[in-house]
């Protein structure tokens, strides 16, 4: 079986084929600027060097197609036709309370999908309109949804509920409902497998850092809590979005600045974290390089942002009553070892101890702890598409 990820958002869709007999990806790419000036496609079949092909992908419909065609294409293709392809894996942001699971999309679904549309108005409707492309462009090829929020389901009620009045919750379902699902996911099961322990017998604890950052508390298999909230951007202290703030701010702005609502979720989304702090970028590269030369701004941000790290780590073992493994992934988890050590720092009551040669590691799956530490930490790199092709497997077979 050969499975085909997408990954659809508003102007970029990113794809992987892989065949699920060996779970060897075959091809990857990247869409970028969909109904923009500029568009272009990066393909790169396994084993090959990238292809860009510039053509304009006036929407994802377009877009779609030319994957296809790189797909199949007799000098860069990696399959003869599309009816090698047996299924479509798609990202699904947000399934609200009615997807605790994978599933295979139908009409029915793809509805109770826009219903949660107002949950994720940047994300669902790009991931719908992904979902439309690949149904015009492989009639009968089945696809499954596999949503962000969905492997945050097992969170109790006292998790997730908010100190608000309980008839918002009843009327919008407004609530936590937690993201990068599939990422937590995949490395909370892979970490036990590295341990050869039984994944419900660990109290993981899983941080997945990169522009967008959050954590979960996974207890014997199940998230009993996670940072983000009823959208993405509560939790952490991330690349341009404020996490947790005192709501208070908001009036506060709107009264002091005279800005909008819309503004000033504009500004906490796109304008705030570390990008706001320093003044310098959201990328955690150049804020160390910034910080090195005397930034104190950078250093500022990059301080805000592990203390935020360490607050969640501290609440999440008290919550879980210990824990057996701390993981880290993402762009900025598994590639920053010193931000790694300067997380863990001050945790050695909890019986963690890094080891700073095996810390050095970058981008690759490696225990980082030493041999007598009380709690293991591990790098281990997410793999978010092959969790979607896993679960679309998994459905389509039955």
């Amino acid at each position: 079986m050969k499975v085909l990820v997408i990954n659809a958002g508003s102007s970029s869709l990113k794809y992987k084929l892989i065949d699920m007999n060996t779970e060897a990806v075959m091809a990857k790419g990247l869409c970028e600027r969909i109904g923009i000036n500029g568009s272009k496609l990066s393909h790169t079949p396994a084993g090959s060097d990238k292809v860009v092909i510039e053509k304009d992908m006036p929407n994802h419909s377009v877009a779609i197609k030319m994957v296809l065609d790189a797909l199949t294409d007799k000098d860069h293709g990696v399959i003869a036709d599309m009816s090698e392809i047996s299924a479509v894996g798609h990202r699904l942001v947000h399934g609200g309370e009615v997807f605790s699971g994978s599933v295979l999309i139908t009409d029915e679904v793809k509805k109770a999908v826009e219903e949660c549309n107002p949950l994720a108005p940047l994300h669902n409707p790009a991931n719908l309109t992904g979902v439309a492309a690949c149904v015009e462009a492989m009639p009968g090829v089945p696809n499954v949804g596999v949503f962000d929020t969905a492997f945050h389901q097992t969170m109790p009620k006292k998790a997730y509920m908010y100190g608000i009045p309980y008839e918002y919750y009843e009327k919008y379902k407004i609530r936590k409902y937690g993201f990068h699902g599939t990422s937590h996911n995949y490395v909370a099961h892979r970490v036990a497998e590295m341990m050869g322990k039984p994944i419900e017998e660990l109290k993981i604890i899983t941080c997945h850092l990169g522009n967008g950052s959050s954590i979960a508390a996974v207890d014997c298999g199940k998230v009993v809590d996670t940072s983000m909230g009823l959208t993405p951007l509560d939790g952490l202290v991330m690349g341009t979005r404020s996490g947790s703030i005192d709501p208070a701010i908001i009036k506060f702005l709107a009264d002091n600045e005279g800005l909008s609502i819309n503004e000033i979720d504009s500004i906490l989304n796109k304008k705030s974290g570390v990008l706001g702090i320093s003044g310098v970028s959201s990328d955690f590269r150049d804020l160390e390089a910034a910080s090195a030369e005397g930034n104190e701004r950078a250093t500022l941000a990059l301080e805000m942002f592990f203390h935020s790290v360490k607050g969640y780590i501290g609440r999440y073992a008290s919550i879980m009553g210990g824990v057996d493994v701390i993981t880290f992934a993402g762009g900025v988890g598994e590639n920053g070892p010193e931000t790694r050590a300067e997380i863990l720092s001050g945790h050695e009551f909890m019986g963690i101890k890094i080891d700073d040669t095996k810390n050095k590691t970058r981008g690759v799956e490696a225990e980082i702890s030493t041999d007598d530490s009380k709690v293991k930490v591990f790098v281990v790199p997410t793999d978010e598409e092959l969790t979607i092709a896993r679960d679309t497997k998994r459905i389509i077979e039955g």
